[in-house]
C-alpha cells in the first residue's frame, strides 16, 4: 500500500500515453469532492463541491478545491462530469466557471436541474449535457460510460472513463440498497460487465468504509417515520437536507396517510422540492402540500412542517427556532424529527438545538433515540463485494478521511487486490496510471480556498488565526505618544481592550516595560516608526502571557510627539 510522503516534489511532467489522476479535494476530508483526469493534453474534471468550514473557521461560509493547478490549463478542460446533486459535489462549479464559462457540465436531470438552479443565482447560463444510465459520450478523449448508483439522492451516478491508457470506474457517492424508494438499484450487472472488460483503476467511496455490514435501506425508517406521525399530539417539525428527496418522500406519505398537511419551510427546501416534483423525483398526492399561510387555518394535530437545518447551522430553521427566532414558536406536544445524520465535528451544535428544543416543551426524535437516519454511503460488506465483482488491477480509495482511507484500502487488500497497487493519495498528490500500474509520482498545490462573503481566497490560514485568537484571547491596542528626540515617551501610553479581562489598573505594570522597550530602542538607533511598533507589540505580547497567562492580539500605535 502506497503511502504519501511528505516530502514529494512536483510532479514531472505525464508520459506519454499515460493517464493523471489528481484529487484537489476529498481526499482526507468529508466534503469539496474533485477530481482531474488528465490524458493525452486533455483534462477531464469529476466532481466540484465545497467543504462546509467547522468551528476553527470562523467567519468562513464554504470551503473550495484549489484550482490552481489547472488555472493555466482551463482551455484543456473539455468537460466537468457531476456524479450527484450534493453540495460537497455541485457547489464549487459557480467558482470554476467564473474563470472559464463555457465548460461543458455534464449530469443526470436531477443533478443539473439543482446546478441551473444554483447557478442561476451566480448569474450564470451554464452550457449543459444531460446522460442517463447507459449512455456512453465521448469527450476528446475520454470515453465515458455512465451507470446508475443508489445514493441518498435520486439519480446519481458512477462513471467509467475509457481512455488510452485504461478504464477507470470511479463510483461517485453509492451505496447498494436492494429495496430502493424509487426502484432504481446500483447496477451490480454494469459493474461485473466493466469488470470483465477490466477495470484497471478503481476509484470507491471510502465514507463507510469502517463500519462492518452493510447499510440498512431506506425503507426500514418507515416505521419510525409512520409512528410519528401516528402518535404526536400536535404539530410535527420535521429537519433534513434539502436535497434528500427519498427521506421527504416518505415523510409526505406517512403524513397524507395520517391525515396531516404539509409546508414546506426554507428557501433552499423549497426551491429543491419544487424541482424534485416537477422532474417527477417526488410523488406528492394531490392537495398533501399547502402553504404556510393556508397552516394557520389548521389545528395542531393535522400540521407537518419539513425543514432544512440537520446540522446545528446557526440559520437554519431548526436552530433559530430553538433560540426563539423564528415565524414558527416550538412549544408543548410538538414533535421534532430529526430524520438526517449528525456530520462530524457538528455534534455539539446538533445537540444544543435538541437541547434548546426539548427546553421549549418538544419531543425530539433522532438517529439517537428512534430509526429516522440511515447512511448513503456503502459499508465494508458493500465495499467488499464490489471489489469481487469488479477485479480492479488498481485501486485508490476516495471521498474519505485518512481513517476512511486506510479502512478501505484494507478490504481491497483482503479481497485480493496487490497491495502494491492499492494507493493512498492526498489532496494535490499525483496518481499516474502508466503500462497498467497506478504509482504516486509527485505533488500539485491543493490547499484550502475560503469564501468570505464575497471574497474568495482572501481569507488565508494566517487570517483565521487571528480570528481564532481574536476570539480566545482578545485584543490590546497600545496608543504610545514618543518624543521624536529622546525616544521617551511624552505622558502615559493608552491601553484599548477587548475581549481580554481588565480594570482601570491592570496595563500599570506594563508601562515600565514600555518604557525600557522605548529606551533600549533609543539607545540602539532604532528610529524607524514600523521596528518600533514591532518591539512595543512583542514586550507588551511577552509582559500579557507572563503575567495574564493570554496571548492577546496586540494592536501597537505610535505617534510622534
Amino acid at each position: 500500500m502506497s503511502h504519501p510522503h511528505p516530502d514529494l516534489k512536483a510532479a514531472p511532467p505525464l508520459p506519454e500515453g499515460g493517464l493523471r489522476v489528481i484529487a484537489l479535494g476529498g481526499l482526507g476530508e468529508i466534503g469539496r469532492n474533485m477530481t482531474v483526469f488528465e490524458h493525452a493534453g486533455k483534462l477531464l474534471v469529476v466532481d466540484c463541491g465545497v467543504l462546509f468550514p467547522e468551528e476553527t473557521q470562523p467567519g468562513v461560509d464554504v470551503i473550495l478545491p484549489d484550482f490552481t493547478s489547472i488555472r493555466d490549463r482551463l482551455d484543456d478542460i473539455v468537460a466537468v462530469v457531476l456524479t450527484h446533486g450534493h453540495e460537497d459535489h455541485i457547489g464549487g462549479v459557480p467558482y470554476l466557471l467564473r474563470e472559464r464559462s463555457d465548460i461543458p457540465l455534464v449530469g443526470s436531470k436531477l443533478t443539473l436541474a439543482f446546478l441551473e438552479a444554483k447557478l442561476k443565482e451566480h448569474g450564470i447560463r451554464p452550457r449543459t449535457v444531460r446522460v442517463r444510465e447507459g449512455d456512453r459520450r465521448g469527450f476528446g478523449p475520454f470515453d465515458c460510460e455512465f451507470v446508475a448508483v443508489n445514493h441518498s439522492i435520486p439519480d446519481s451516478l458512477a462513471v467509467a472513463i475509457r481512455t488510452g491508457a485504461g478504464m477507470v470506474l470511479h463510483t461517485g457517492d453509492f451505496k447498494m440498497d436492494q429495496f430502493p424508494l424509487d426502484d432504481r438499484i446500483t447496477d451490480l450487472r454494469a459493474f461485473a460487465r466493466l469488470g470483465e472488460e477490466g477495470v484497471d483503476l478503481f476509484l470507491t467511496d471510502s465514507t463507510n468504509a469502517e463500519v462492518p455490514g452493510f447499510t440498512t435501506s431506506e425503507r426500514e425508517l418507515n416505521p419510525a417515520i409512520e409512528q410519528v406521525m401516528r402518535t404526536a399530539p400536535r404539530r410535527v417539525i420535521v429537519s433534513s437536507f434539502a436535497s434528500h428527496v427519498h427521506r421527504i418522500q416518505q415523510v409526505l406519505d406517512a403524513a397524507h396517510q395520517h391525515g396531516r398537511k404539509v409546508a414546506f419551510v426554507g428557501r433552499s427546501m423549497v426551491r429543491n422540492m419544487g424541482i424534485a416534483r416537477d422532474l417527477g423525483y417526488l410523488k406528492v398526492p394531490s392537495g398533501l402540500v399547502v402553504s404556510t399561510k393556508e397552516l394557520e387555518k389548521l389545528p395542531d394535530h393535522k400540521i407537518t412542517l419539513v425543514c432544512t437545518g440537520s446540522q446545528g447551522e446557526p440559520m437554519a430553521a431548526l436552530s433559530r427556532m430553538a433560540n426563539r427566532d423564528h415565524m414558527i414558536r416550538i412549544g408543548k406536544g410538538d414533535t421534532v424529527l430529526l430524520a438526517s445524520s449528525l456530520i462530524p465535528g457538528n455534534e455539539n451544535a446538533i445537540y444544543r438545538v435538541i437541547n434548546g428544543l426539548t427546553r421549549w416543551g418538544a419531543h425530539v426524535v433522532h438517529k439517537g433515540n428512534a430509526k429516522v437516519h440511515v447512511s448513503g454511503h456503502a459499508s465494508a460488506g458493500e465495499l467488499v463485494y464490489c471489489y469481487n465483482i469488479v477485479k480492479p488491477r488498481n485501486v485508490m480509495p476516495v471521498h474519505g478521511e485518512w481513517r476512511h482511507l486506510v479502512a478501505n484500502a484494507d478490504l481491497a487488500i483482503r479481497t485480493g487486490v496487490d497491495p502494491e497497487r492499492v494507493v493512498i493519495a492526498e489532496d494535490g498528490v499525483v496518481v499516474d496510471l502508466v503500462d497498467g500500474r497506478a504509482s504516486i509520482t509527485g505533488k500539485v498545490p491543493a490547499g484550502n480556498v475560503y469564501v468570505d462573503g464575497m471574497e474568495v481566497g482572501g481569507a488565508t490560514e494566517a487570517s483565521l488565526k487571528d480570528r481564532l485568537t481574536l476570539a480566545a484571547e482578545g485584543v490590546v491596542t497600545v496608543v504610545a505618544i514618543v518624543d521624536a528626540d529622546t525616544g521617551a515617551l511624552a505622558e502615559a501610553p493608552d491601553f484599548l481592550a477587548r475581549g481580554f479581562v481588565h480594570d482601570d489598573t491592570t496595563f500599570e505594570p506594563v508601562i515600565p516595560v514600555i518604557e525600557k522597550t522605548l529606551a533600549t530602542a533609543a539607545e540602539e538607533g532604532v528610529g524607524d516608526a514600523h521596528q518600533l511598533e514591532q518591539l512595543l507589540a512583542r514586550a507588551v505580547a511577552n509582559w500579557a502571557f507572563r503575567t495574564h497567562r493570554r496571548k492577546p492580539l496586540i494592536i501597537p500605535v505610535i505617534i510622534d510627539a
